[in-house]
C-alpha cells in the first residue's frame, strides 16, 4: 500500500512541479531568444509559423522528474519503504540499474543540449553533425551497457522462455551488439517522434505508464516510481506543449526520453518490449528508414512525407488528430506490452 502512495507522490510532484516550471522558463527563453529554428526540408511549409517558439523545454521535465524522485525515495525512508528491494536482483543491483537509467537519460540529454544551443546561440540551423553526435553517443552507450552488465549479467527476459541468461562470450558479443542499436536506435526514433505540437510527450505517456506497471510486477519499486515521474512530468509539460505549443521540447528534451525510455526496457531486464510498448517509435524510425531506402534504390517515395507523422499531416489530418491516434495506439501498445511482460515473469 505505502508503495501506492509513493507513486501517487511521483505523479503529483512531477507534474506540478513541471507545470509551475513553465511560468519560469518560457519567459526566460524568450528573453534568451532561444527560438525554434524551422528547417524546410523537415515538415510541411505551414510549420514556418512555429519559427520562434521557445525550445529546449525540454529541460522542465528533466528537472521535474528528478525532483519528484528524490523527494519520493526520501518519503520511502520516512515511511520505512525499502524502495530498492528487487524481484531477482539485489539491493545493489537495483541501485546501479536506476543511476544507470539517470545517466543514459542525462548522457543523452546533454549532447541534445550541446546540439540546441549550437541551433539557437550560433544561429545555425542544424547544430552538431551526425559525427560529433554518433561518437559520444556510443561511449554513452557503451558504459550504459557495462553498467548493465555489472548490475546483473547479461539476461533478458524473451517471449516463451522467460528469462534467458546469456553466458557464453558469443552471446555476449551479440548482446552487446545487439544493445549498442537497439540503444542508438531507440533515441533517435523518439527524436523523429518530436515533429509536431505535444507528440513526443502525449505518446510517451502511455509508455511510461506501461513500464511503471512492468517495473511494480517486477517489484522493483524505484524502477517503477522513475516511470511514475515521467508520466507526471510530461502531463505538466503538456500544459504548455499541447496544440498550439508555447514551447518546444527540443533535442534536450527529446533525447533525454529516448534515453530513458530505452534504459526503463533494460532495467526490467526485457528491452525486446520495447517492440510494443514503443510502437509508435518503431513506426516513425521505420518509416524515416524505408523512404531514404525508396528513394535512393528507386527513385520513388513511399510516403509522402516522412516520419510518418508529417504522411498524415500532408494527407489533412490536423495535429490534434494526429496526436489523439498516435497517442491511443500507443496506449494499446503499452497494454500489450505490460499482458506479453506478465507471462514471462515467475
Amino acid at each position: 500500500m505505502k508503495e501506492y502512495v509513493l507513486s501517487f507522490v511521483c505523479v503529483a510532484l512531477a507534474f506540478a512541479s513541471t507545470a509551475a516550471l513553465g511560468r519560469v522558463l518560457i519567459p526566460a527563453l524568450h528573453k534568451l531568444k532561444f527560438g525554434q529554428s524551422i528547417i524546410e526540408d523537415f515538415g510541411p511549409t505551414w510549420h514556418a509559423k512555429k519559427q520562434g517558439t521557445p525550445t529546449m523545454g525540454g529541460i522542465m521535465f528533466i528537472i521535474g522528474i528528478f525532483f519528484s524522485v528524490v523527494v519520493a525515495v526520501f518519503l520511502g525512508l520516512l515511511l520505512k519503504v525499502d524502495v530498492f528491494s528487487g524481484f531477482s536482483a539485489s539491493r545493489n543491483s537495483e541501485i546501479i540499474k536506476l543511476v544507470s537509467c539517470a545517466f543514459l537519460a542525462l548522457a543523452f540529454g546533454a549532447v541534445g543540449f550541446t546540439d540546441d544551443f549550437i541551433k539557437v546561440k550560433k544561429k545555425r540551423n542544424l547544430g552538431l553533425t551526425e559525427i560529433q553526435k554518433t561518437i559520444p553517443e556510443i561511449f554513452i552507450i557503451a558504459a550504459f551497457l557495462a553498467c548493465i552488465g555489472i548490475s546483473g549479467g547479461t539476461a533478458m527476459f524473451v517471449p516463451g522462455l522467460g528469462k534467458v541468461a546469456i553466458e557464453s562470450i558469443w552471446g555476449k558479443v551479440l548482446y552487446y551488439a545487439l544493445g549498442v542499436c537497439v540503444i542508438y536506435g531507440g533515441v533517435n526514433a523518439v527524436n523523429f517522434t518530436d515533429g509536431l505540437d505535444g507528440l513526443c510527450a502525449g505518446v510517451t505517456v502511455p509508455v511510461g505508464a506501461a513500464f511503471a506497471v512492468m517495473a511494480a510486477m517486477y517489484k522493483m519499486t524505484s524502477v517503477s516510481l522513475l516511470a511514475c515521474a515521467l508520466v507526471g512530468a510530461l502531463c505538466g509539460y503538456l500544459i504548455w506543449n499541447h496544440y498550439p505549443a508555447k514551447v518546444m521540447m527540443g533535442d534536450v528534451g527529446s533525447n533525454f526520453l529516448g534515453g530513458l525510455v530505452v534504459a526503463l526496457a533494460y532495467a526490467i531486464d526485457c528491452p525486446l518490449i520495447l517492440l510494443p510498448v514503443g510502437i509508435i517509435y518503431v513506426l516513425e524510425g521505420l518509416s524515416d528508414v524505408i523512404q531514404i531506402g525508396s528513394i535512393k534504390l528507386r527513385h520513388k517515395k513511399v510516403f509522402k512525407m516522412a516520419p510518418i507523422h508529417h504522411h498524415f499531416e500532408m494527407c489533412g489530418w490536423s495535429e490534434k488528430k494526429i496526436d489523439i491516434v498516435f497517442a491511443m495506439v500507443s496506449l494499446a501498445g503499452g497494454i500489450i506490452g505490460v499482458l506479453l511482460f506478465r507471462t514471462m515473469i515467475p
